[in-house]
Formats: C-alpha cells, sequence, structure tokens
C-alpha cells in the first residue's frame, strides 16, 4: 500500500472509531492452520497500532509445533477496518483489523500466512495477472458441540417450513454484508442441516480474510441462536461432508485472462495450462487443501466428492469444473476446483492452487481431454487405461506427497513449509495411536 494511500486509510480508520465510539479494536490474525488469533487493543491506542504496530508473542503463530518464541508485531491494515455488530454498536462498540505481522525490526515474517498469500499474489502480478476466486463455504448446524444431532431433514436446496435453520442463514447473510462482504447465494446443501453461503468473488487476498470473518459468523450468529455452527468436513458417517469448492480466474487488467470466443471449450490456452498445473500438482497441495486427518474421510469416492484428478464441464464428479460459458458473461469464465474442504487455511489453500496453476502455465503443461462421464461408474481397470489417478486417501499420504515438492515448498517458503509438515506430523501421530469407537465395537467381542 502507497504511503500517502495508508495515511488515508489512517485518517478513515481514526474518524470513523471516533464517530461510532469505538472502545475496543480487535486485532487479527491467523497461525499456520488457519486458526483466528486475536487480541484487543483500546482506541486510545489505535493511532500507535497503525503507525508502529503492537508486540506480542510470536509462537501463537506456529499452531502445535511451537517455533519462535520471539516477539512479533501485528501492524494492523487499515483498509480491514469493520465493526463487528454483535457487540454493542450504541455505546463502547467494538471494531476489527486483520494484521500483517511483521519482526520487531519491521520486515515482513515470513511465517505469516498472510504474507505467503501476498507474496504469491505478486509472482502472479509480475506475470501481469491479479488473482481472483469465489469459495463456496459449507458447513453444519448441530444441537451443540458435543453431538451431530440435526436441525432440520432438508435436502439440496429444500424450502423446508420456516425454521431455525432459515433464520440463522438470513442474520448470518445481512451481518456479512454489514461487515462489508457481499454474498450471491445461501440455501440449504444436500445434507441434512447442512448449508452454504456463498461470498461474491473478489480478489484472492480480501477473500482469504473473508472466509475467516465468514467462518467466525456463522459460529457467532450459530452460538446467538444457542446452536453450534461446525466446518469439521466429515462430521457424520454415511452423508455427504463438508467442501469448499474454489471457483477462480485470473486477469490481465480487465480482461479475463481464461475466456477466448474462438475455443471450443471457450478457454484460452493460459487456461488450459492453469488446468494441467491444477491437475499435474493436485495431489502434493492435497495436505494443505485438505489439512486435517477428518479431511480424508470426505474425500472417498461416492457422497459428490472429488478424488479422481480429471476436469469437464457439467461433471460434477471430476475434480475441476469448469462452468458452461454463456454469452455476455465473458468475465465469469471459471475454473472450479473441488477438492478443498472448508477447515484449511486460506491464505496457504489460495497461494498453493494459484502456484499450482502459474506452474502450469510457466512450464505450458499439456491439458488432457475432458472426462463427461462420471468416473466413480467406471472401472479400475478404464480409469488406468485413461491415465485417471486419484488423491491421496489419507493425511499421511498426502503429507509425504507435499514434503517431496518443490512447488508447495517455493509456495509457502521454508519456514511456513517445514512447520506446515511438523504440524501435519504431530496431528497424524496424535490419530494414528488412538483407540477409537469403531475398534472396540468391531474387534473387543471377537479378539
Amino acid at each position: 500500500m502507497a504511503a500517502k494511500e495508508r495515511d488515508e486509510s489512517q485518517e478513515y480508520v481514526l474518524k470513523t472509531a471516533k464517530e461510532h465510539d469505538v472502545k475496543f479494536i480487535r486485532l487479527w490474525f491467523t497461525d499456520i492452520l488457519g486458526v483466528l488469533k486475536s487480541f484487543a487493543i483500546t482506541v486510545e491506542e489505535l493511532e500507535v497500532a497503525l503507525e508502529e504496530g503492537m508486540g506480542f508473542d510470536g509462537s501463537s503463530i506456529e499452531g502445535f509445533a511451537r517455533i519462535d518464541e520471539s516477539d512479533m508485531v501485528a501492524l494492523p491494515d487499515p483498509n480491514t477496518f469493520q465493526l463487528l455488530p454483535w457487540r454493542p454498536q450504541e455505546h463502547h462498540a467494538v471494531a476489527r483489523m486483520f494484521c500483517d505481522i511483521l519482526k520487531p525490526g519491521g520486515e515482513p515474517f515470513i511465517g505469516d500466512p498472510r504474507y505467503v498469500l501476498k507474496r504469491n499474489l505478486k509472482r502472479a502480478a509480475d506475470l501481469g495477472y491479479t488473482f481472483y476466486v469465489g469459495p463456496e463455504l459449507e458447513y453444519f448446524y448441530f444441537l451443540d458441540s458435543k453431538s451431530t444431532e440435526c436441525l432440520d431433514a432438508g435436502g439440496y436446496f429444500d424450502m423446508t417450513p420456516l425454521d431455525a435453520a432459515t433464520d440463522l442463514r438470513r442474520e448470518t447473510v445481512l451481518t456479512l454484508e454489514e461487515m462489508g462482504i457481499g454474498v450471491e447465494y445461501s440455501h440449504h446443501e444436500v445434507a441434512p442441516s447442512q448449508h452454504e453461503i456463498d461470498m461474491r468473488y473478489t480478489d484472492a487476498l480480501t477473500m482469504a480474510d473473508n472466509v475467516m470473518t465468514y467462518r467466525l459468523v456463522v459460529k457467532q450468529v450459530a452460538l446467538k441462536h444457542g446452536v453450534y455452527a461446525t466446518f469439521m468436513p466429515k462430521p457424520v458417517f454415511g452423508i455427504n461432508g463438508s467442501g469448499m469448492h474454489v471457483h477462480q480466474s485470473l486477469f490481465k487488467g480487465d480482461r479475463n485472462a481464461f475466456f477466448d470466443p474462438n475455443d471450443k471449450y471457450y478457454l484460452t490456452k493460459e487456461a488450459k495450462w492453469y488446468i494441467a498445473g491444477l491437475l499435474k500438482h493436485a495431489p502434493e497441495i492435497t495436505s494443505v487443501t485438505s489439512q486435517w486427518v477428518n479431511s480424508y474421510k470426505r474425500l472417498v469416492p461416492g457422497y459428490e466428492a472429488p478424488v479422481y484428478l480429471s476436469w469437464a464441464r457439467r461433471n460434477r464428479s471430476d475434480l475441476i469444473r469448469v462452468p458452461e460459458y454463456r454469452p455476455g458473461r465473458e468475465n465469469s469464465t471459471r475454473v472450479e476446483f473441488r477438492s478443498p474442504d472448508p477447515a484449511c487455511n486460506p491464505y496457504l489453500t489460495f497461494s498453493v492452487m494459484l502456484a499450482a496453476g502459474l506452474e502450469g502455465i510457466e512450464k505450458k503443461y499439456e491439458v488432457p481431454e475432458p472426462v463427461e462421464e462420471n468416473v466413480y461408474e467406471m472401472s479400475e481397470q478404464e480409469r488406468q487405461s485413461r491415465k485417471i489417478a486419484t488423491l491421496p486417501a489419507s493425511l499421511w499420504e498426502a503429507v509425504q506427497l507435499t514434503e517431496k515438492s518443490a512447488v508447495v515448498r517455493e509456495a509457502l517458503g521454508d519456514h511456513v513449509f517445514d512447520a506446515f509438515i511438523k504440524n501435519k506430523k504431530i496431528e497424524w501421530d496424535q490419530y494414528r495411536t488412538q483407540v477409537t469407537d469403531y475398534e472396540i465395537k468391531k474387534y473387543l467381542s471377537i479378539l
């Protein structure tokens, strides 16, 4: 942000805080695992915070694997200043700002996921591109955080009788819009008590901040109504899990770099190279886009979860879908990557998807033919003959692929890459040493 622009933004923040009688400002940032972190300052500290940042303990950025115990500085981004609608508005209001994490000397901290995304967006900008994304985050409402008891028995796009979930969705959309986040759709999803609210397409950095806000708002509104919202990828066996399909495109100025009116698929060479990059590197970025043990309970054939490395226009069983072109909607030409889930770290997920796509563009990867048939219904032999591979089947398998990936290491940078791998190995070890209910039920009475 240019100095003049930052000065103007800071003036706006100070003026708005005064007008709305803001007393507390929450400074938000994200750890390596995508968990939202926060500490509050009073309005008296706001000017100093905007100029110099506020010091805090850097170990909170590292997830499970504590590496940096040193002090860090959280520098608020004035463009992200918003009042929190669920806090008092009349007297002593509360606002929030996302922060960039710096070292005490003022240089960016390479372990900050927001910085990682900024670095990848600069790589795209150096090639002349702006990266736009539109994620669709699904989630469940349950009666509380200790069970998976549903609020309704509705299905995809059902107009169920007016119930708690309808009001919850409505209030969530209104709260998001109050915070400056545009919403396109909200509807009931396939599984009982499963819902989706789609945010309006925007640049990737704004969207990563919006995803963090969205997850908090969904949970906050649910809590206010005495229920629990979860973004856990697969909370209930036997029904669809929750995904985060990510629509993405590259623009050159005002022109969509993916649209070609003369191509039979209406796709430019860059779009095809980008798709090829995503397909080729999908297995090695999966530990980032689907980063929890539970993510792989969702990534199984059936249940609309994409596990096969193929692309198509109409087929929803493929990993990548290119929504069909509609005349007059050239700027809507985009690629939908369907494997990520809503419990990922959006800063890192957008980074590795972009890196995979740019790798395809820079190296001009050849895209395979689209697969319009249902890949689930093909025999194993047919999939092999058509060279349709699959995503990793467990977190451990995914981490091993990521560990060997030059593309992911470059996208995340050494610090985040090493810390992320370390975190995921800790999680896998904690998981594999557990004795589960499944094992007790299955084995105790017969062994």
